[in-house]
């Protein structure tokens, strides 16, 4: 029960993360550390990771809902692990500004995806 709990917290935080990214993607670039960093905005490379964390985050409460889609649940931590081995090996490269929000706000919660 705890892990879907978990599921449903993950799946609200990534869900509402997309929708940002898909509805307001020229804010959501503006005011997440380190978006900018990046390169120019881009609409449509924002929207396509949008739409991943969309899928994460309904994979979640897909679990939460259903203790039966705990595959989706765990495929979903797919992308986010990968994206957070990528911002923690841009860390690791010297690229930190940003390492405390990388860690609460990326790495965390993909790792916490895999419980």
């Amino acid at each position: 029960m705890k892990s879907r709990i978990v599921a449903g917290l993950l799946g609200l935080f990534h869900t509402a993360n997309g929708i940002a990214m898909l509805f307001a993607p020229r804010l959501w670039f503006a005011q997440t550390p380190g978006a900018a960093e990046t390169g120019p905005f881009n609409p449509h490379f924002v929207a396509d990771v949008g739409f991943a964390f969309l899928a994460a985050g309904l994979a979640f409460l897909s679990f939460a809902w259903r203790a039966k889609l705990k595959l989706a649940a765990l495929g979903a931590s797919g992308f986010l692990v990968f994206h957070a081995a990528l911002h923690l090996a841009g860390a690791a490269q010297g690229h930190g500004e940003h390492l405390g929000v990388e860690l609460a706000f990326i790495a965390l919660p993909a790792f916490a995806g895999l419980l």
